[in-house]
């Protein structure tokens, strides 16, 4: 055989084995993607039912267990609420501990999972002492996955995702995905826009100033809850 043949025969079978290397290799990449589950990244947790108190309707929140008319029009007058101890207080002046109790697995305040006080964490119905406990050791959250993974040490599924419709992770400013982002109670996509129109932020003052152009200061200070810059 020729040198000549031998030579492009060692050629081909050299580019063979490389189309074959990439191949696989792309193979192995689309099954690593095929066996790592997605993690959903919302940082507000799933509501199941649970209203939130700063959006609900004022004659929706009139027909839940133990309020009336006035008490959903005062509560109304007063939003937003930036913890659930105020809103425990305002509610107290009329409500008993016994009324209150009842009323919250239908309407609640999201707590922050990293800055809630103990007083806001035993407000979640069904929490005692012992998951209060549990609920600060892990902090800081980076995510709810956290939460979820965390928590689900301690409870099943179904417990975990009862007590994930109280609670929320602050979404990074600069790097929230739009999902993350719509998680925010009352958010739609006119302010989901607006909200990654600004990016970068350099400080929650330029938060405030921008998204200030398009909400008054009461929705502001109720978005602001769940946003920070990392």
């Amino acid at each position: 055989m020729s040198r000549h043949l031998l030579s492009s025969f060692s050629l081909r079978g050299t580019l063979d084995i490389r189309s074959s290397v990439r191949r696989l290799s792309v193979s192995a990449f689309a099954v690593m993607l095929m066996a790592t589950p997605s993690e959903v990244q919302a940082q507000v947790g799933a509501s199941q039912g649970v209203k939130d108190i700063n959006t609900i309707a004022e004659q929706e929140l009139a027909r839940l267990p133990g309020m009336t008319p006035a008490l959903a029009k005062s509560v109304v007058e007063k939003r937003p609420f930036t913890s659930m101890t105020e809103v425990d207080a305002l509610l107290g002046a009329t409500l008993a501990k016994e009324q209150r109790v009842a009323l919250y697995p239908s309407v609640f305040l999201h707590i922050n999972l990293n800055t809630a006080s103990r007083e806001d964490i035993l407000l979640v119905p069904g929490i005692g002492n012992r998951m209060l406990r549990e609920f600060i050791e892990y902090r800081p959250y980076k995510a709810i996955t956290q939460f979820r993974r965390e928590m689900g040490k301690y409870v099943d599924d179904k417990e975990v995702a009862r007590m994930e419709q109280y609670v929320f992770v602050p979404i990074d400013l600069n790097t929230a995905s739009d999902a993350d982002i719509l998680t925010i109670p009352g958010l739609g996509n006119r302010m989901l826009r607006e909200f990654k129109e600004y990016r970068p932020y350099k400080s929650m003052e330029q938060f405030r100033r921008e998204i200030g152009k398009y909400v008054n200061a009461k929705e502001l200070a109720r978005l602001e809850r769940y946003v920070e810059i990392r």
